[in-house]
């Protein structure tokens, strides 16, 4: 017996389109909001994104520190969101710049960000 898997489709958006539906802030990657958004992915570890993340996805985080821009390139990542207000430090900011990948904030926590872009991406 043969069984059929259905996957279920979701919408592709711009990182700049993100932005503007859930009125993020952009601290730095600018000339990366043009980049398309393929799903999310949550963790603080950075292990498991390197091991988890995929192309194309937005990364949703509260770590700050210059070895997340290293995992965001590696994976080729649409996004970084910092959750809480949270800003990355200088030397994230400039490695965020060189890269073109960008760092946003949102004062939301992470469950609320993660499922607005669920529902953005699955609408």
């Amino acid at each position: 017996m043969q069984s059929q898997i259905e996957h279920k489709k979701h919408l592709y958006m711009k990182v700049r389109e993100l932005v503007e539906k859930l009125n993020l802030k952009v601290v730095s990657g600018e000339n990366g909001l043009d980049r398309d958004i393929d799903g999310c992915y949550v963790s603080d570890l950075l292990s498991d994104v390197m091991g988890n993340a995929e192309m194309g996805n937005v990364w949703v985080t509260l770590q700050t520190h210059k070895n997340v821009m290293a995992i965001a390139s590696l994976k080729e990542l649409a996004c970084v969101i910092l959750v809480k207000n949270l800003m990355p430090s200088d030397d994230t900011i400039e490695q965020s710049n060189e890269e073109g990948i960008p760092f946003l904030t949102t004062d939301m926590q992470t469950y609320e960000t993660v499922g607005k872009i669920y529902q953005l991406l699955n609408a």
